[in-house]
């Protein structure tokens, strides 16, 4: 099992068709969560922001690159405080920490007291990114996991149960991966997460475990280490 983990989360995993967030959605990630910070594992979680607006999102309505990212920057924290309002509902004790500062919404990012709150068992949210235009969440999950030393990524995609040579939904004869390593990914150009992401992770020997989130449990198997997923490594085990 692993010790020390960053979930990442798409904004759109929290959001069903005609509602940004989900209200059964969030109360089901919250219960599911809870299970996982009650077996002793250190909690880290970086939520995107596409159930609003993505940077790209906004190019396209005429936006400047680098306000089309701050808006989406600004989204991920909306989510952040959504995921941190389902959990204390659990009961579960949540800090958000923005890059970004906004102090009468969340604490600004440090890293020293972000792995304070982990040690005493807190559930740490990161909003904001990195807190500069041209990266993505993808990069802010690996910087994220390699700041307080995570043991790996837990990537929770919507409806996809791991990483396949072509897109399941489109290819019926798409093959799916079971481990891989990062320069697999390089190498083949699979569009798991962004090149700075990916060559972060393996740097920084940061295990990412690709599943799929709409499976109620999922979450807890992952951190078990017992997922139908894909595993990728920095070499192959």
């Amino acid at each position: 099992m692993y010790k020390r983990v960053l979930l990442k989360l798409s904004g759109e995993a929290l959001s069903s068709p005609g509602n940004s967030f989900d209200p059964k959605i969030l109360a089901s990630l919250a219960k599911e969560l809870k299970q996982v910070h009650e077996l002793g594992v250190d909690l880290a979680i970086v939520v995107g922001g596409g159930n609003f607006i993505r940077g790209k999102m906004a190019e396209t309505m005429g936006i400047e690159r680098v306000q089309a990212d701050y808006m989406g920057m600004l989204a991920t924290v909306i989510n952040a405080l959504a995921v941190q309002s389902a959990l204390e509902q659990e009961g579960v004790p949540t800090r958000v920490q923005t890059a970004i500062e906004m102090q009468k919404v969340a604490e600004p990012f440090i890293v020293r007291r972000a792995n304070r709150h982990l040690e005493k068992s807190r559930v740490v949210i990161f909003g904001a990114g990195t807190g500069n235009p041209y990266f993505s969440t993808d990069t802010t999950a690996a910087l994220r996991a390699s700041e307080i030393g995570a043991d790996v990524i837990l990537m929770a995609k919507n409806g996809v149960d791991g990483v396949y040579n072509a897109d399941p939904k489109i290819n019926p004869d798409a093959v799916k991966y079971d481990t891989l390593t990062y320069m697999d990914l390089i190498q083949e150009g699979l569009a798991v997460m962004d090149t700075t992401a990916t060559s972060m992770c393996m740097d920084n020997d940061i295990d990412l475990v690709v599943f799929n989130m709409n499976e109620h449990g999922n979450i807890l198997k992952a951190v078990q280490g017992d997922i139908t997923g894909t595993v990728i490594t920095k070499e192959r085990k």
